[in-house]
């Protein structure tokens, strides 16, 4: 199983909150380009943290972060 850095699931995290924010008010593409940057981040982040720990596919990496931020109670069950 993949396991994230907390600054991973930070910038997930901030992801998330960002998405939030721009799809509570009417589309326009200011409103829009937090959230789109806080996106770009992230997945540079999962890109970087996957490159150098082989071990963790990209995939599965970005996985486990959006399950630590969307569903915090799944990992809180397992415990």
């Amino acid at each position: 199983m993949a396991n994230p850095s907390e600054n991973l699931i930070q910038l997930c995290r901030a992801a998330v909150e960002a998405h939030r924010e721009a799809t509570a008010v009417p589309y326009t593409p200011e409103g829009w380009a937090p959230w789109l940057e806080a996106s770009a981040v992230f997945q540079a982040a999962v890109t970087e943290e996957a490159r150098r720990d082989p071990k963790q596919s990209r995939y599965a990496l970005e996985q486990a972060a959006k399950k630590a931020v969307l569903h915090p109670e799944l990992d809180e069950a397992a415990s």
